[in-house]
């Protein structure tokens, strides 16, 4: 899959993830429905599965950056964020591949922004596609694509 289409279709996915409406006019399922259809509500749905396990007591101080941080550096600051949660998730369990634990450290800050500083919200959806985009898209791509990646590396 190219990198150009997993990036079109991460913007769906994260915007399915952040925002209450689905946009259904945007969303564009590849096929009838089978299993092996990009359907961006299910794999959204997934990745808030993988977001649902953190310890808020390590995310607070995190989250407070991207909130403290100027306009113009939230995405730094959100980058800088997941990274930080990332590292700490790799040193407790080394022996799962640190590009989910940085799919993983994105959706939680993510999710726990969206639920605690709704009015970042935008901002916050764009950090976490430019995030993706530059950093996972590559191994999204070797996993075969967001469908694979939520079949097969969130369980």
């Amino acid at each position: 899959m190219a990198a150009a289409e997993i990036q079109r279709q991460t913007y769906v996915v994260i915007h399915c993830l952040l925002q209450n409406d689905t946009y259904s006019d945007m969303v564009e399922c590849d096929g009838t429905g089978d299993e092996n259809s990009f359907d961006p509500v299910k794999i959204a749905s997934k990745l808030r599965e993988l977001g649902d396990d953190y310890d808020e007591r390590v995310i607070q101080p995190l989250m407070k950056n991207v909130q403290k941080a100027a306009a113009d550096q939230v995405v730094t600051a959100f980058s800088d964020s997941v990274d930080s949660l990332c590292n700490t998730w790799v040193m407790e369990r080394a022996e799962v591949a640190s590009e989910k634990q940085l799919l993983k450290a994105a959706i939680t800050l993510g999710l726990l922004m969206k639920k605690n500083c709704p009015d970042m919200i935008n901002v916050v959806e764009f950090a976490m596609m430019g995030f993706v985009n530059n950093r996972l898209t590559g191994w999204i791509a070797e996993q075969g694509g967001w469908v694979s990646v939520s079949k097969n590396s969130m369980n």
